[in-house]
């Protein structure tokens, strides 16, 4: 499995850095693609490339360049995302936009492009970044999660169609990890001074900021990751998340919706 080409996108921080780092630790080659790559950044033990996957010029020059310099991919692992925070109600159209084109429509239009170059060899392996928000929600987190919600879908029948090509695909569905900043929180337009939901949001992503600032070591989920591709059989789904997380999943399937919905939003607006 070792010395296979990786295409990663994403990579300049987050979950995504912590992947890159893990992956080229483990011996694949990557191919490492984000947007602050085109100023200088780089990642210890990978190939930087400029990446914006909601650019298709930007995504066919990242093909083309990660192909020159390793040859095709035996894998592409989708890392690149956002989040908005806001009331489902007031977000701005072009928000919900954007979250949706990187999250979703950016994952997509890089399967298009991979897929082609996997199925002519027989073999290939797609990773998508899903998330605990991509089988259940949470409040002020609507685009964000109809984005996950809409990988998880996607991915399901992406496997079904891909197996016959010698094609695998995983989700990965991490919980919280000590893996952004403040500066990757951002805050909608929608949510004004008179907004009829700024007492709970300001509890809400108090919260939510708080869990993510104590969560799970980012270096574990690459490493997860990593040893998880160098399995002869990719599993369908990894979930790296907490305990509290994973029995919330399970939760949300065997309770009443008023149930679940009754200790969710209890949670989030609680004072820390």
């Amino acid at each position: 499995m070792k010395e296979q080409v990786v295409w990663i996108t994403g990579a300049s921080s987050g979950l995504g850095l912590h992947t890159a780092r893990a992956l080229a630790r483990h011996g694949f080659r990557v191919a490492a693609g984000a947007r602050s790559f085109g100023n200088g950044k780089t990642v210890e033990g990978c190939r930087c490339l400029p990446l914006d996957v909601t650019d298709p010029d930007s995504m066919d020059a990242f093909c083309r360049e990660a192909e020159a310099a390793f040859g095709p991919p035996d894998i592409l692992v989708n890392c690149a995302g956002m989040l908005i925070l806001g009331a489902c109600e007031s977000y701005p159209a072009e928000e919900l936009r954007q979250v949706m084109e990187t999250n979703f429509f950016g994952q997509a239009a890089m399967i298009s492009r991979a897929l082609p170059l996997m199925r002519k060899r027989g073999h290939g392996r797609i990773v998508n970044f899903s998330s605990i928000n991509g089988l259940l929600g949470i409040p002020f987190e609507g685009a964000y999660t109809a984005s996950k919600h809409a990988v998880e879908g996607y991915s399901e029948c992406l496997a079904l169609e891909v197996k016959p090509f010698g094609i695998e695909v995983m989700l990965v569905e991490p919980g919280d990890h000590r893996s952004g900043s403040r500066a990757y929180r951002c805050h909608s337009a929608g949510i004004t001074p008179d907004s009829p939901y700024k007492a709970h949001f300001d509890l809400g992503t108090a919260r939510i900021a708080h869990d993510e600032e104590n969560g799970s070591d980012p270096d574990k989920l690459g490493e997860r990751i990593a040893k998880a591709l160098e399995k002869r059989r990719l599993p369908r789904r990894l979930r790296v998340a907490s305990a509290d997380q994973r029995l919330a999943v399970i939760l949300h399937d065997v309770l009443p919706a008023w149930a679940f919905d009754r200790i969710i939003g209890s949670y989030y607006r609680k004072s820390l």
